[in-house]
């Protein structure tokens, strides 16, 4: 094989470094998703490196929107699952799948509220030491 046939392979892939920066994950978070299953480098270069497509870039995206509401691997690998199956699912397949991505449509708004409930605490307290610097300064 040359160097042509190597360049062909890696068209439209990356290597992780660049997955990471692009993602904005680190390579170790990276290869910790890779080793829970949750997310499979497309290819390997013939030095073993791994590459990854903008589909695989698209699960990472996911995975990192998820993971501050409090998603754990089990239930990215669920929604994963399902984002996998309905792009060739029909009929009542299809509609089960839709009930399940609205169980989870639904768990994230609840997550995303009591976020914004602990924020606004968060940000009383903040509130709460400014006034007592001016009060006090």
């Amino acid at each position: 094989m040359d160097a042509r046939d190597t360049d062909a392979m890696t068209v439209g892939r990356m290597q992780i470094g660049e997955a990471a920066e692009r993602v904005g994950l680190s390579i170790r978070t990276i290869r910790h998703y890779e080793d829970a299953g949750l997310v499979i480098p497309s290819a390997r270069s013939e030095g073993g490196f791994r590459l990854y497509t903008e589909p695989d870039l698209d699960r990472l995206r996911v995975i990192k929107r998820m993971k501050p509401l409090g998603f754990t691997l089990e239930e990215m690998r669920d929604l994963l699952t399902i984002l996998d199956a309905l792009s060739t699912a029909e009929g009542e397949d299809r509609a089960a799948l839709q009930d399940r991505l609205a169980m989870f449509h639904t768990a994230a708004q609840n997550r995303v509220e009591a976020l914004r409930e602990q924020l606004a605490t968060a940000e009383g307290f903040a509130q709460q030491i400014q006034d007592h610097i001016h009060q006090h300064g």
